[in-house]
């Protein structure tokens, strides 16, 4: 039995759903790693190996959403902006390819605002639990609820998404580092071979290049972000990069690059492969 979705928005959705749920689940326990590596406590001290699912629970929920959101976002930015490079497309053409980079950077950039909207609460959640600071992720948040007497809904709130402008800052690079990377290859790859459509595995494997790429540059974002999470005071972010300097040094914003590499190159191989084979799937059964 076969299923598809003629709208390609519907199919984002719904390929993107998947993917996120796969990957987040699948690779857990190397976000756990790393999310003590980078813990201001210490690797140790915030549970090392132990219970390494701790707070899987808020990244189960906040999956499928904030995958979806990214997607659709993605694919109606790139809609958008190739309808209006038709309308300007002409004699200028060959003078116009550097415009499906920009093209590709701003559809993640918008991507990952939308997303960020279910991904920074799911996030702040889930490190406090990973980083043993609770015993599980309802806990957590339980935590966060209990201090609206002391701070009101709108402190609450502001508790959830703590960390909200670093994660925009990381992710909003990253993913316009990632994604025109990514689509390159891919363009690449139909080219050469003469077809319109891309497979999953050779999706995977691009995912998974361009990912590492942008995971190693992008590392000390990440590092202020979890730390930025994980404070117990909110913390400007300028005087949190000044205090880790002071305390450990450049090194520290390094810190857990290894599992970040390792997670997010394994990551972009199921998140964007399980995407392309969901999408594929939808879109006419049997071209995966």
């Amino acid at each position: 039995m076969s299923y598809s979705l003629e709208n390609p928005f519907s199919r984002a959705l719904v390929a993107g759903a998947v993917a996120g749920t796969t990957v987040d689940l699948s690779l857990y326990p190397i976000d756990t790693l790393k999310t003590r590596l980078q813990s201001r406590g210490g690797f140790a001290a915030s549970g090392g190996f132990r219970n390494i699912y701790a707070g899987a629970a808020s990244a189960a929920l906040g999956a499928a959403p904030g995958a979806a959101l990214f997607f659709v976002s993605y694919e109606w930015t790139k809609d958008v902006l190739s309808q209006r490079k038709g309308l300007q497309n002409g004699a200028r053409a060959e003078q116009e390819q550097w415009i499906d980079p920009v093209k590709h950077m701003a559809a993640a950039s918008v991507g990952e605002v939308a997303a960020c909207a279910v991904r920074v609460p799911t996030e702040v959640v889930k490190q406090r639990a990973q980083a043993m600071e609770y015993r599980s992720s309802p806990a957590a948040l339980a935590a966060i609820i209990a201090k609206r007497k002391a701070i009101g809904a709108y402190g609450v709130f502001r508790e959830l998404y703590r960390g909200w402008n670093i994660t925009v800052m990381r992710e909003v690079p990253f993913t316009i580092i990632q994604f025109p990377l990514w689509e390159a290859m891919k363009e690449w790859r139909t080219r050469t071979q003469g077809t319109d459509q891309i497979t999953a595995l050779d999706s995977a494997v691009f995912g998974s290049l361009a990912g590492a790429v942008a995971a190693g540059i992008t590392t000390p974002l990440d590092v202020l972000k979890t730390r930025m999470m994980l404070s117990r005071e909110r913390q400007k972010s300028i005087s949190l990069l000044s205090q880790i300097l002071k305390d450990s040094g450049p090194r520290a914003f390094f810190a857990g690059i290894g599992p970040r590499i390792l997670w997010i190159s394994a990551g972009g191989f199921i998140f964007l492969g399980s995407y392309q084979y969901a999408y594929n799937s939808l879109a006419s059964p049997g071209s995966t």
